[in-house]
């Protein structure tokens, strides 16, 4: 019904610069908010940065800064533009939405995209 497709991803020297985008289709009438999260290798999966329904945005304090989310209403995409990228950065990225709103009037919650590697070179 619903799917979020990321892109953007790659390979990145340190102080470099990377945008990623997450294009959610299906039959959508509206999703609240959205987010993107990334997991290293032998990590948990953690939030980076979120963009409520309402605007308001929230970032991880390592990304604070340098990251900014920003997001496309009429296109349901979420953009993440990502600037002095450090190694630490490296990891797969993935953008969630929070609660997407069906045509049919069914809700879909938390739903995630495949992910985009993110590689920062020293």
């Amino acid at each position: 019904q619903v799917q979020l497709v990321e892109s953007g991803g790659g390979l990145v020297q340190a102080g470099g610069s990377l945008r990623l985008s997450c294009a959610a289709s299906g039959s959508i009438s509206s999703i609240n908010g959205m987010g993107w999260y990334r997991q290293a290798p032998g990590t948990q999966r953690e939030l980076v940065a979120t963009l409520a329904g309402g605007g308001r945005t929230n970032y991880a304090d390592s990304v604070q800064g340098r990251f900014t989310i920003s997001r496309d209403y009429a296109k349901n995409t979420v953009y993440l533009q990502m600037d002095s990228l450090k190694p630490e950065d490296t990891a797969v990225y993935y953008c969630n939405a929070e609660r997407i709103r069906l045509y049919s009037g069914d809700y879909v919650f938390g739903s995630w995209g495949q992910g985009t590697q993110v590689t920062v070179s020293s």
